[in-house]
């Protein structure tokens, strides 16, 4: 069953493009978290929609917010890209257990073995106030995450 508005944000440790441990629940009580769920790295679409957050990285990592953008792909796949691309947010690996916690938040596509484009805006009490889930060809509206951003109080533009 897909994660909800309203449902609270299953927690989850992933590991980001640094060989880091990211941990969802660590921003509880601190920053509002937009979870950004991609296909691949090194894509067209992903490309510019992970090009799109790192042009307007003020509005989607600052004091009150943070961005983790989850793929597939491996966390050396991740740190390449991430050198190539210039982005300084976490980009976490769902590498294994494959796709597990895009599993568990509802974009998984078992049949291609990747995520679809899902995001999900989760309030600092850990609750989930935004959902947007695209077919992978499409790109997302990040001026809905904006506005989203905005009905929680998070300093976006």
């Amino acid at each position: 069953m897909a994660v909800q508005v309203g449902d609270l944000a299953p927690d989850f440790e992933l590991r980001d493009q640094t060989g880091q441990p990211v941990k969802l629940s660590d921003y509880r009580g601190k920053k509002n978290v937009v979870l950004v769920f991609y296909p691949l790295s090194f894509t067209g679409v992903c490309e510019g929609e992970m090009c799109s957050i790192r042009d307007s990285i003020e509005v989607f990592r600052n004091d009150g917010v943070e961005t983790l953008a989850i793929s597939v792909d491996s966390p050396p796949t991740h740190r390449q890209w991430a050198h190539e691309q210039g982005f300084d947010f976490p980009l976490l690996s769902d590498f294994w257990p494959h796709g597990e916690v895009a599993s568990t938040y509802g974009v998984f596509d078992d049949a291609l073995g990747l995520a679809v484009r899902g995001t999900f805006i989760i309030d600092m009490d850990g609750k989930v106030v935004y959902t947007d889930r695209n077919p992978i060809p499409e790109a997302r509206d990040q001026d809905a995450w904006k506005a989203a951003l905005r009905e929680v109080g998070a300093a976006a533009a």
